[in-house]
Protein backbone atom coordinates (compact mmCIF):
# COMPACT_ATOMS: atom_id res chain seq x y z
CA UNK A 1 0.00 0.00 0.00
CA UNK A 2 1.44 2.93 -0.80
CA UNK A 3 1.24 6.53 1.43
CA UNK A 4 -2.37 7.61 2.07
CA UNK A 5 -2.65 11.46 2.52
CA UNK A 6 -5.62 13.36 4.23
CA UNK A 7 -6.78 16.75 4.42
CA UNK A 8 -6.72 17.69 8.09
CA UNK A 9 -7.66 20.75 10.06
CA UNK A 10 -5.53 21.52 12.86
CA UNK A 11 -6.60 24.20 15.51
CA UNK A 12 -6.50 25.19 19.08
CA UNK A 13 -8.48 23.90 20.87
CA UNK A 14 -8.61 27.49 22.75
CA UNK A 15 -8.70 29.53 20.16
CA UNK A 16 -10.82 27.99 17.06
CA UNK A 17 -9.68 30.84 15.16
CA UNK A 18 -5.95 29.75 15.02
CA UNK A 19 -6.13 26.57 12.65
CA UNK A 20 -4.48 25.35 8.95
CA UNK A 21 -5.79 23.23 6.44
CA UNK A 22 -3.13 21.25 5.66
CA UNK A 23 -2.02 17.66 4.11
CA UNK A 24 -1.42 15.06 6.35
CA UNK A 25 0.15 11.53 6.40
CA UNK A 26 -1.40 8.97 7.71
CA UNK A 27 0.91 7.02 10.15
CA UNK A 28 -0.53 3.81 11.11
CA UNK A 29 3.14 2.92 12.92
CA UNK A 30 3.16 6.23 14.80
CA UNK A 31 0.78 6.35 18.34
CA UNK A 32 0.90 10.12 18.38
CA UNK A 33 0.20 12.55 15.82
CA UNK A 34 3.25 14.42 15.78
CA UNK A 35 3.11 18.40 14.46
CA UNK A 36 5.79 20.75 13.00
CA UNK A 37 7.13 23.08 15.82
CA UNK A 38 6.84 25.62 13.21
CA UNK A 39 3.15 24.94 12.87
CA UNK A 40 2.58 24.56 16.43
CA UNK A 41 3.86 27.61 16.73
CA UNK A 42 2.06 29.64 14.53
CA UNK A 43 -1.18 28.03 16.27
CA UNK A 44 -0.02 28.95 19.55
CA UNK A 45 -0.57 25.06 20.50
CA UNK A 46 0.37 25.47 24.74
CA UNK A 47 2.59 22.88 26.21
CA UNK A 48 0.89 20.35 28.53
CA UNK A 49 4.05 17.95 28.80
CA UNK A 50 6.67 16.05 26.90
CA UNK A 51 6.75 12.78 26.10
CA UNK A 52 9.48 10.42 25.37
CA UNK A 53 9.02 8.13 22.05
CA UNK A 54 10.85 5.43 20.14
CA UNK A 55 12.23 6.39 16.54
CA UNK A 56 14.11 4.90 13.98
CA UNK A 57 17.26 6.83 15.17
CA UNK A 58 16.25 6.34 18.75
CA UNK A 59 14.55 7.54 21.36
CA UNK A 60 14.05 11.21 21.41
CA UNK A 61 11.78 13.82 24.11
CA UNK A 62 9.27 15.61 22.51
CA UNK A 63 7.03 18.76 23.98
CA UNK A 64 3.45 17.69 24.25
CA UNK A 65 -0.04 19.67 23.43
CA UNK A 66 -3.13 19.35 22.77
CA UNK A 67 -4.55 19.98 19.51
CA UNK A 68 -8.23 19.84 17.63
CA UNK A 69 -8.02 17.53 14.98
CA UNK A 70 -10.30 17.18 12.36
CA UNK A 71 -10.98 14.92 9.26
CA UNK A 72 -13.55 15.00 6.75
CA UNK A 73 -15.45 17.04 8.96
CA UNK A 74 -15.12 15.23 11.78
CA UNK A 75 -13.06 16.34 14.80
CA UNK A 76 -11.92 16.01 18.40
CA UNK A 77 -9.22 17.17 20.89
CA UNK A 78 -6.20 15.29 21.13
CA UNK A 79 -2.75 15.25 22.01
CA UNK A 80 -0.17 16.05 19.60
CA UNK A 81 3.69 15.64 19.57
CA UNK A 82 5.48 18.26 18.65
CA UNK A 83 8.48 18.04 16.29
CA UNK A 84 11.41 20.30 15.15
CA UNK A 85 12.45 17.50 12.76
CA UNK A 86 9.30 16.27 11.11
CA UNK A 87 8.57 18.55 8.43
CA UNK A 88 4.48 17.66 7.71
CA UNK A 89 1.90 16.79 9.73
CA UNK A 90 1.58 13.03 10.56
CA UNK A 91 -1.83 10.92 12.16
CA UNK A 92 -1.08 8.12 14.52
CA UNK A 93 -3.19 5.56 15.89
CA UNK A 94 -4.49 7.40 18.62
CA UNK A 95 -5.82 10.38 16.42
CA UNK A 96 -7.54 7.59 14.05
CA UNK A 97 -9.26 5.82 16.78
CA UNK A 98 -10.81 8.47 18.21
CA UNK A 99 -12.08 9.55 15.05
CA UNK A 100 -13.50 6.24 14.45
CA UNK A 101 -11.11 6.08 11.36
CA UNK A 102 -8.91 3.44 9.93
CA UNK A 103 -7.12 2.68 7.09
CA UNK A 104 -9.00 0.62 3.77
CA UNK A 105 -5.89 -1.90 2.88
CA UNK A 106 -7.55 -2.19 -0.38
CA UNK A 107 -8.43 1.15 -1.37
CA UNK A 108 -5.11 3.15 0.83
CA UNK A 109 -8.11 5.41 1.87
CA UNK A 110 -9.67 6.43 5.60
CA UNK A 111 -12.82 4.71 6.27
CA UNK A 112 -15.07 4.70 9.28
CA UNK A 113 -13.51 1.97 11.53
CA UNK A 114 -16.03 -0.86 13.08
CA UNK A 115 -16.97 0.01 17.06
CA UNK A 116 -16.79 -2.95 19.18
CA UNK A 117 -18.34 -2.55 22.81
CA UNK A 118 -17.01 -5.33 24.46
Amino acid sequence: MGHVMVQVTISNPVDAGLNAEVEALVDTGATFTVVPKSLANRLNLPISGHREVRTATGPITLDMARAFVQIDGDGEINRVLISDVVERVLIGVITLETLSLTVDPTSGELKEAEAFLY
